[in-house]
């Protein structure tokens, strides 16, 4: 099992490949490499359980092969205990499924890890904390939506960041290890302040791929998120 070596002082930038030009996608994954990333984020849409439908198994496939950064799966399917075999299989290092999708969420997490990867949990912007009370001693990170799931480009809704302060206090009361992750509308105007509320891993999709370097985009956004880091506000 390949396990991050984040601790809650280093935040990592996470490119979403759904902004990414698939026409050219070797070529993108390489300039964020020269960003300096060791993760890609890899949103798999089923046009079920969100309005759109994006990438699955053989894609994943083709991005083990091409790279060895950390292939980071949210699964934003319906049934997703079917398919997270297939996913591990295929090359991916973390998997994360919605608290939403499914009524068996301890045994699916379980069975993530059982498969070598890391477990990881998402919850949509209507969805509390709380609804994830009695797993968060099971998963290795938790994702917050920072935007209704389904479409690349969105703008972030604040509400999150409560969210994300909210899991940092329980982590630290309860001595939890996961990390947390956040998703949608990420950029430079809003890496301090995610940061500074407690999330350690950023998904930016088109703020990296919808810029004429993806890879000063990378790097801007690490920048500002060390700064947020070290500066006291």
């Amino acid at each position: 099992m390949k396990r991050s070596t984040m601790t809650e002082f280093h935040v990592e930038i996470a490119p979403s490949i759904l902004a990414a030009n698939f026409a050219s996608l070797a070529d993108e994954i390489r300039a964020v490499e020269r960003g300096g990333v060791s993760m890609l984020h890899v949103d798999v849409m089923d046009g079920h359980f969100v309005p759109n439908i994006s990438i699955g198994v053989p894609v994943v496939e083709s991005l083990r092969k091409a790279t060895q950064l950390t292939l980071d799966a949210h699964l934003m399917i319906e049934h997703p205990e079917q398919y997270i075999e297939a996913f591990a299989k295929a090359g991916a290092d973390m998997i994360s499924v919605h608290q939403e999708a499914t009524v068996h969420l301890d045994r699916l997490l379980c069975a993530i890890r059982e498969l070598g990867c890391e477990a990881g949990v998402v919850i949509n912007p209507a969805t509390p904390v709380g609804m994830l009370s009695e797993v968060l001693d099971k998963v290795d990170y938790v994702l917050v939506m920072s935007v209704n799931p389904g479409f690349g480009g969105q703008k972030f809704l604040p509400g999150a960041l409560d969210k994300i302060r909210h899991l940092k206090e329980i982590r630290a009361r309860y001595n939890h290890g996961f990390r947390i992750e956040v998703d949608g509308g990420i950029g430079p105007e809003n890496v301090a302040e995610v940061v500074r509320a407690g999330a350690q891993i950023l998904v930016a999709g088109t703020s990296v791929f919808h810029t004429p370097d993806p890879a000063a985009a990378v790097r801007r956004m690490q920048q500002l998120a060390d700064e947020a880091l070290t500066t006291k506000v």
